[in-house]
């Protein structure tokens, strides 16, 4: 049997976070085992927001192919590739826009959404609401079986669906229709309660040295009714204790529940132990990070090399979709 293929993606902003990690990227990990994955560098899909700062691009690409390989993907299970490096990407695009009607584009639920986000931004313009049609290409490019997405990003699937079943009915069969793999993301915020980013200054990095882990974790929210040591507190409104959930042991976390509600823990000790429990955790992912900071040179043929394995497919594929409307 072949495997099925499985199709992701992540904007370039710089070295990556806890967040990043544990919403993504060791779900990555773990499809690679049993599906055929192709994971990218979303470089164009950067410029629809940050198409007057391009210069961070080239250099976030690079930090975070260095967090990919040092949390466990392998370039031996997983296609590893740039975006902007397959022009295929860009014709498939240019093509499906033809065929695409405008309200299609209009109705997807994050266009708003993020327009009232980034409202100190101009986001007038067609790449911003095309990009869900990019990401369409890139999907369907690749015949993805599967997209590994949250909740919030269904409806951009649910288009490359009805984009693909519409190209599908102008001309032939070419495109699989892909299916969302929903996969359950525990939240984690940044130390100051917010969600955490890169822009907020309070993102807790993968590749953060132990120093910093402990200052950082030191600084984190915990309970705001809880006011002197031995007054109980509730962990569930406890941003370090959502931290224990997803990091520390069922045994450490059942204690730290019982402890932290008794008032019999503080939070300051609370937060020492959390820091040291990431701190061993990222221990390994730090060694391999500095692994291929020494040989950024191996870095660099990974990502040559994942971006011919993409190429061969992606030019396959237009091959079909060119024949299919009469062009080739």
């Amino acid at each position: 049997m072949t495997m099925q293929r499985v199709l992701s993606g992540m904007r370039p902003s710089g070295k990556l976070h806890l967040g990043n990690l544990v919403g993504a990227l060791e779900n990555w990990r773990k499809l690679q085992e049993d599906y055929e994955c192709f994971f990218f560098a979303a470089d164009w899909h950067a410029l629809t927001t940050e198409y007057n700062g391009t210069e961070i691009i080239k250099e976030s690409i690079r930090e975070m192919f260095l967090d990919w390989l040092s949390v466990g993907l392998s370039p031996e299970k997983s296609v590893l590739f740039i975006q902007s490096q397959i022009k295929e990407h860009a014709e498939l695009h240019l093509l499906l826009s033809m065929i695409t009607p405008l309200p299609w584009l209009e109705r997807v639920p994050s266009y708003k959404e993020q327009q009232q986000e980034l409202a100190n931004r101009d986001l007038s313009t067609y790449g911003f609401l095309g990009y869900p049609l990019l990401q369409t290409a890139d999907i369907i490019i690749y015949k993805a079986d599967k997209v590994p997405v949250g909740i919030d990003q269904v409806p951009h699937v649910e288009l490359s669906r009805e984009i693909a079943r519409r190209f599908n009915f102008f001309y032939r069969p070419v495109f699989p229709l892909p299916e969302p793999m929903l996969t359950e993301v525990p939240k984690l915020l940044g130390i100051d309660g917010r969600k955490m980013s890169k822009s907020y200054n309070n993102a807790v990095y993968i590749s953060d040295p132990p120093l910093e882990i402990r200052q950082k974790v030191g600084q984190m929210f915990t309970d705001p009714n809880r006011i002197k040591r031995h007054d109980p507190g509730n962990p569930d409104i406890c941003n370090v204790f959502a931290f224990h959930r997803v990091y520390s042991s069922a045994t450490t976390l059942e204690r730290v529940n019982s402890e932290c509600r008794k008032g019999t823990i503080g939070c300051v000790e609370d937060k020492k132990n959390l820091a040291e429990t990431l701190v061993d955790y990222l221990g390994p992912i730090n060694e391999r990070r500095a692994y291929y900071l020494r040989n950024l040179d191996l870095v660099e043929q990974i990502m040559a090399e994942g971006c011919q394995r993409a190429r061969r497919v992606a030019s396959e594929t237009m091959e079909e979709v060119r024949a299919a409307m009469k062009i080739s």
